[in-house]
């Protein structure tokens, strides 16, 4: 799989950052996941595609949940192994989560997005927040390259505030088709995401972003981190995660 291996830029959140955040909706910090981590998190992405075919192959059959072999996968291992805590709350994160949601933060989902080469589907139009039914404030997403990405191997596009006409939660549609939810349904293509294996691209989760199809060779592989400022619950227990990491500027 292609990668790049540059080393690191020591993580800069900026005046220029902050601000394009809040007109914009995201800013991209390029090469700043230190090579451990980043062999951190392909490690146990690894790990765990092994452990879903060996499921799979229990089972006879090449579709385990939402996983289809060889096609897609989506993975979640902070819960069962709390091997990425070491990513999750590291300096670099909390300073990200600190200049985008404030000094209040909660893990809220973890999750591997995979796309298989030249077959991976494409993603529709949404804001990350169309996807929570219950009210809650906007929280920010990292989403981390762990390939270098590019349009020819389905990066994402984001569409900015002004563009999209509006900052906050809109009503989506459901595709039936897809079952994509659809928040957005102009020609506005976006922007693409093109960087390096290593960079995070941080939006906020009323930033309409999409996908496209990976017609590469290889797989394109991603991590996305997403922090609340509060903890996002139902009936008083967490809809996903709620792990505690900031409270009123200090780490719990």
């Amino acid at each position: 799989m292609k990668t790049t291996t540059a080393m690191p830029r020591p993580l800069e959140i900026t005046p220029e950052h902050r601000e394009q955040y809040r007109r914009d909706g995201y800013f991209i910090l390029e090469r700043v996941i230190p090579d451990e981590h980043l062999d951190l998190l392909r490690r146990e992405l690894d790990g765990a595609i092994a452990d879903v075919h060996r499921k799979m192959d229990e089972q006879k059959t090449d579709v385990l949940g939402i996983n289809h072999r060889n096609k897609r996968y989506f993975v979640t291992l902070f819960r069962e192994t709390g091997k990425l805590r070491e990513f999750l709350f590291s300096d670099y994160i909390e300073q990200i989560v600190r200049a985008t949601i404030g000094e209040n933060a909660w893990l809220f989902c973890e999750q591997y997005v995979v796309k298989a080469a030249e077959i991976g589907m494409q993603f529709a139009w949404h804001q990350d927040s169309g996807y929570v039914r219950i009210p809650h404030k906007p929280y920010v997403s990292c989403w981390c390259a762990l390939d270098d990405m590019t349009e020819a191997n389905g990066t994402i596009y984001v569409l900015p505030y002004p563009r999209a006409g509006t900052t906050t939660k809109i009503e989506h549609v459901k595709d039936e088709k897809t079952n994509d939810l659809v928040g957005y349904h102009g020609d506005d293509p976006g922007e693409p995401v093109i960087v390096p294996a290593g960079s995070i691209a941080v939006f906020s989760s009323t930033c309409f972003h999409r996908s496209g199809v990976n017609t590469s060779p290889n797989q394109r592989r991603v991590y996305l981190a997403q922090y609340s400022p509060e903890a996002i619950l139902r009936d008083g227990k967490p809809t996903i995660l709620a792990e505690p990491f900031l409270k009123d500027g200090k780490r719990v």
